[in-house]
């Protein structure tokens, strides 16, 4: 039996898989009572391995009869894609918060304190830094500003593959571009099945539900310089209440679509104007293929949404056939990484 811990911000979603069969699945979720004693993620740790443990006993499981944990990468180093075996180096740099403090660094702590002294093996796989740029894509007209790899790489190997096996392909043989459309949009191509270009989603591409995406770069410099701006408030506008929150104040795609039906044309251009920016990320992302594009995939929780999909789909069914995967599930990612790893598909790496 295999245990997939997925920690958020508020919540540490947790499953258990036999096999691709998922047995046990929750949201453990945390007040803002509960973590507010702690002043760094890390702190929270202890809390977190218990609520764990208590979903384990609630479901007659103990930890030393799993046969490995498999939990979300954090905010790591850069590193290829894969499956990696949680070690001292990672353990440190998610308890350190060396790269930055997300909730997503808890997912090895966690892992390793529940196997500690077991000899359970515990990995973690696509962590949000994955990094396999060509070294042209990381020049950006700065040379003090690197572009960088961040993205939604979890959910988007896993579409990938699944869509290569649909096709009776290896992802290896395959080229294609996958769009994460989520709170925050990633838009990247694969070739050969190596996400070698990517926007990041708090700094670049589409504006999305909560992210302001590519802003004209004279216009923000004079905007962080007004009366009364700060880092945190800036940071803020582009990334917690831009999008969708800043033009029509909400984040909930369906309430937008609720505006439009109700004959708001004011709401109706603005998304639209989403599906227009994801389109023209997937066509600049085409170039990076020279073209060579096997089949878009559309991802995402905004894939469910017919209205999106059908704007995106009309204006990049040129460049290759479309094939729509609506949601995302991070714990059942987790759980294809492992079984991938057992089946030889991927072997282990080593976080350095």
């Amino acid at each position: 039996m295999i245990l997939a811990i997925n920690p958020g911000s508020t919540s540490t979603k947790v499953a258990l898989y036999e096999g691709a069969n998922v047995i046990a699945q929750e949201s453990l979720d945390y007040s803002a009572a509960d973590l507010a004693p702690f002043s760094r993620i890390s702190d929270q740790l202890e809390t977190r391995v218990q609520t764990v443990k208590d979903f384990l006993t609630r479901h007659g499981v103990q930890a030393v009869h799993l046969e490995a944990v498999m939990a979300r990468g954090g905010v790591l180093h850069p590193v290829s894609a894969g499956v990696y075996a949680v070690n001292d180096r990672m353990l440190c740099d998610c308890f350190e918060a060396r790269i930055a403090q997300h909730a997503s660094n808890l997912g090895a702590l966690i892992a390793h304190r529940l196997l500690e002294g077991t000899g359970i093996p515990c990995y973690i796989a696509d962590p949000v830094s994955v990094d396999e740029f060509e070294d042209v894509a990381r020049l950006s007209g700065l040379r003090e500003l690197p572009r960088r790899s961040l993205g939604h790489a979890l959910n988007i190997r896993k579409v990938a593959y699944k869509v290569a096996q649909a096709k009776g392909k290896q992802l290896q043989e395959m080229n294609m571009i996958v769009a994460h459309l989520g709170g925050g949009i990633s838009v990247a191509p694969l070739r050969h099945g190596r996400i070698v270009d990517v926007n990041n989603a708090n700094e670049q591409g589409p504006y999305s539900p909560e992210r302001a995406g590519s802003v004209p770069a004279a216009s923000l410099v004079r905007l962080c310089f007004e009366e009364g701006a700060t880092e945190a408030a800036i940071v803020k506008r582009l990334t917690r209440t831009g999008g969708l929150v800043s033009y029509l104040a909400t984040n909930d795609a369906r309430e937008a679509e609720a505006r439009i039906a109700a004959g708001d044309q004011g709401a109706a251009m603005v998304y639209e104007g989403m599906a227009y920016q994801i389109a023209k990320e997937i066509g600049a992302m085409a170039t990076v293929l020279e073209g060579d594009v096997d089949v878009i995939v559309l991802t995402g929780g905004l894939a469910k949404s017919s209205m999106l999909m059908q704007w995106v789909r009309e204006r990049v069914e040129f460049i290759a056939p479309v094939e729509v995967i609506p949601g995302e599930n991070e714990l059942e990612a987790l759980n294809d990484a492992y079984l991938r790893l057992k089946q030889g598909i991927e072997t282990e790496k080593t976080y350095e």
